[in-house]
């Protein structure tokens, strides 16, 4: 199968420029082992069942051998041998040169198990599964970056090819590279079904090394993916579990959740809470995500036919696919996201916060009809940062930089309040 350029290829690029080492960090399948070796001089692959039990007993006995080999150096699923981070870590003061080596890994390794953080010689960054722009489902036209430094760019009448259809297949095929290759659409679509699959059955137990239930696993990712993208309580999600696991408690629930976004499944959204109403009246609560929206498709059992039919519970899951690209999109951009919702229902689905102040308000609405309501939200909330900024001796709050109604739509435009409507089809870094 071709590459297909990635986001993270020129991120990967700058920090083996500029630190000793880099971990790159992700789901399992989203693509890092081979993103990783598109820059590597050399490889070991840790999980590798004709070498493991050799490289575990070197690591254990004396890692650096491990280290030894063209640099970048790539130590694939290095968190299985824990001991290799300090030994990177010596190494790269050692040789004191940049572009060593790049560790790649699915889950979070526990701190206790390493000596030393690695701060300032190993970057770490994260990698998602395919953006539609990735997948070259997006054409493109319309650049995040590019709408942060021209706020007037000229975005009118750009289109996108993407019917709802296929977005809607998109979503419930996913974006891991494997479910791209030549295949069925009906082949396609078990790649997120084994995914989620494996982690009930498998990885939920071996992230920790702690057996878990994997019937209760699926529930709990069964409860996740019906309340996608709101701001459900654990509470709620315990009491949806039990209905099927009575003896089900909240540490427990707790576990299953903290495991799973051990493995990068689990993806909640940070609200943001500016100085603009009592923070009685900012919701704080974290946005309910998983990092890709294939996962609450085939957590739900559902499927692109039946979602067809169902646009509303669609919607939810488009949203995930928004949050999914926009966090790929603002990587490259040195950004984050975060959520604003507050108890009199003013909300952006989306806050895009750059490193240098600029942010972005950013709804999430499948169809045409409901733009009008995310402008309204938009407006709402620029109205209310302004109001607040002309009071006498508040510190003032910057204005937004850019509202986005993010779409699933065709046509791009500018309103005449300045929201910037963009199909999702059109979107990129």
């Amino acid at each position: 199968m071709q590459y297909l350029k990635r986001i993270a290829d020129e991120q990967l690029r700058l920090r083996l420029e500029a630190f000793g080492a880099v971990q790159i960090k992700g789901p399992k399948w989203c693509g890092k082992t081979t993103t990783a070796q598109m820059q590597a001089k050399s490889v070991v692959k840790m999980q590798n069942p004709d070498t493991r039990e050799g490289y575990l007993a070197t690591a254990r006995t004396k890692p650096s051998l491990l280290l030894k080999g063209e640099t970048p150096r790539l130590i694939d699923e290095w968190q299985v041998a824990p001991m290799l981070w300090d030994a990177v870590r010596n190494a790269v003061d050692e040789r004191r040169a940049k572009g060593q080596f790049i560790l790649t890994g699915s889950t979070v390794i526990d701190d206790k198990e390493i000596m030393h953080t690695g701060t300032g010689r190993i970057s770490q960054m994260a990698m998602f599964p395919m953006s539609l722009y990735e997948s070259q489902e997006s054409n493109g036209k319309i650049s995040l970056q590019e709408l942060f430094d021209n706020k007037a760019l000229d975005i009118d009448g750009i289109v996108s090819t993407l019917s709802i259809e296929q977005l809607i297949f998109a979503a419930c095929r996913g974006g891991w590279p494997a479910s791209l290759d030549a295949m069925s659409d009906a082949a396609k679509l078990l790649i997120a079904k084994d995914y989620v699959n494996i982690i009930c059955e498998e990885d939920i137990s071996r992230v920790d090394k702690r057996q878990r239930n994997p019937s209760l696993a699926r529930l709990i990712m069964r409860s996740y993916a019906r309340n996608l993208c709101t701001l459900a309580k654990k509470t709620s999600m315990l009491a949806d579990v039990t209905v099927e696991m009575e003896n089900t408690v909240m540490s427990t629930f707790d576990d299953y959740v903290s495991a799973l976004e051990k493995l990068f499944v689990v993806e909640d959204i940070e609200a943001w809470s500016p100085a603009i109403r009592s923070k009685t009246v900012i919701r704080s609560g974290k946005k309910r995500c998983f990092v890709d929206p294939s996962i609450a498709v085939a957590a739900l059992g559902t499927s692109p036919r039946n979602l067809e039919l169902d646009l509303k519970t669609f919607g939810f899951i488009y949203e995930c696919l928004c949050i999914r690209d926009l966090k790929a999109y603002s990587q490259a951009l040195g950004g984050r996201l975060s959520y604003y919702h507050d108890r009199l229902d003013l909300e952006a689905d989306a806050v895009l916060h750059l490193d240098d102040g600029r942010y972005a308000l950013i709804e999430c609405k499948l169809g045409s009809r409901e733009i009008e309501e995310g402008a309204k939200h938009l407006l709402a909330l620029r109205q209310l940062i302004a109001e607040k900024n002309e009071k006498e001796g508040q510190v003032k709050m910057r204005l937004p930089d850019l509202l986005i109604v993010l779409t699933g739509g065709e046509l791009a435009y500018t309103r005449e309040d300045d929201v910037k409507v963009i199909p999702i089809g059109c979107l990129k870094d």
